[in-house]
């Protein structure tokens, strides 16, 4: 395996480190990148320190991006912010909100959140409320509400109203079920026939 590349940085590459930092990289990162684009070069100890002044100014400026940062995670605590799409009667957006959308309305609501530091794992495809991840860097994080809702009023379907159990008739049951309501009804008229027939035929019994 090839051994890593020790070079000396000429500019601030984020992720990487600041100009004047010594640092280990790949060989290809280095001959493929680096070095053509001319961001590093072998360290020597005179270059080093022709790097000093450049690398304090740029410490300084990562402390006031840092203290920057920490500013606006402490405004962002609890915000939400609210876009409004295009979508069809089930709310399924006609366009995905991306981490694009999303940092160009905090932008618009004063927030200045670059695309980067959106944490959106799968676009927003529908109408919600989406509970979505700011990160600076590995320890500047909150957490922003992202409301997305449509243009227009959306009217959603209800089931129609149905009669209840007591309301309920033989109108309303099936033709099957109806058949056998009148059954039963013509089964119970007929036992009170016999049984009225009977007592009036005990009755003339009895008379004679």
């Amino acid at each position: 395996m090839a051994r890593n590349y020790e070079l000396l940085l000429l500019e601030t590459i984020e992720n990487l480190g600041l100009v004047g930092d010594v640092v280990k990289v790949r060989p290809g990162f280095a001959r493929n990148y680096l070095l053509p684009n001319g961001m590093a070069e072998t360290p020597t100890a005179e270059k080093i320190e022709a790097l000093k002044e450049a690398r304090a100014i740029a410490e300084a400026q990562v402390a006031k991006q840092r203290a920057d940062r920490e500013a606006l995670i402490a405004r962002m605590s609890g915000i939400s912010v609210t876009l409004v799409r295009a979508c069809n009667d089930q709310g399924i957006l006609y366009g995905a909100v991306t981490q694009r959308d999303i940092s160009d309305q905090l932008i618009s609501d004063g927030y200045g959140v670059d695309m980067r530091a959106v944490r959106l794992n799968n676009p927003i495809r529908r109408v919600s409320s989406e509970t979505v991840t700011i990160q600076f860097g590995r320890d500047l994080i909150t957490e922003v509400t992202v409301m997305v809702k449509p243009d227009r009023i959306i009217e959603l379907e209800t089931p129609a109203n149905t009669p209840s159990s007591k309301e309920s008739s033989s109108d309303d049951l099936p033709s099957d079920a109806a058949d056998d309501a009148a059954s039963d009804e013509a089964k119970t008229e007929g036992k009170s026939a016999r049984k009225s027939g009977g007592k009036r035929r005990d009755k003339a019994a009895a008379a004679e």
